[in-house]
């Protein structure tokens, strides 16, 4: 069982800046994939960006150029780094881990997701 806890949401003028922290706790060794997704008012949940264990993070085009992510793999946790920021960026974001991870016991099918924070972008 792996848990997922954000932080780092809340209010900002456009064209400022946050970053958003997520921390795996549990039994956990590694992640193999860690995202950010983000679901606005009355719109569907979209992926933000994403970041395997090794390698670049791939974006989503209204992001690129604005947002980074990274993660510090001895501490599962991900960072998503937010420049620019607009009024449509305001959402919910949430973490996503997934498709598996690695445990005491091996590998096994993991899709945890986090409870979500609010970042309002504010024109």
């Amino acid at each position: 069982q792996v848990q997922l806890v954000e932080s780092g949401g809340g209010l900002v003028q456009a064209g400022g800046s946050l970053r958003l922290s997520c921390a795996a706790s549990g039994r956990v060794i590694s992640l193999n994939v860690m995202g950010w997704y983000r679901q606005a008012p009355g719109k569907q949940r979209e992926l933000v960006a994403d970041i395997g264990s090794v390698g670049a993070g791939t974006y989503a085009d209204s992001v690129k150029g604005r947002f980074t992510i990274s993660r510090d793999n001895a501490k599962n946790t991900v960072y998503l780094q937010m420049h620019g920021l607009k009024p449509e960026d305001t959402a919910v974001y949430y973490c996503h881990a997934g498709p598996s991870a690695l445990y005491t016991t091996g590998w096994a099918l993991l899709d945890s997701w986090g409870q979500g924070t609010q970042v309002t972008v504010s024109s």
